[in-house]
């Protein structure tokens, strides 16, 4: 696995388009469902829907 960084670029309408290899290197397929969110300190964070449900019951944080 190759882990090349990829710039983006954020739209006019504010959508972020993410290049279908670089979802293919976290694992993540075609409907997959994730959480997106700020992590406060100026960084996105993408994370699976299902992991991110886990960490949240199980620490109470995400």
């Amino acid at each position: 696995m190759t882990r090349t960084p990829v710039e983006l670029t954020i739209d006019e309408d504010g959508h972020l388009t993410v290049p279908m290899g670089l979802l293919a290197e976290a694992g993540l397929d075609p409907g997959s469902r994730i959480l997106a969110y700020s992590n406060g300190d100026g960084r996105l964070v993408l994370r699976r829907e299902e992991d991110a449900l886990r960490d949240l019951l199980e620490r109470g944080t995400l």
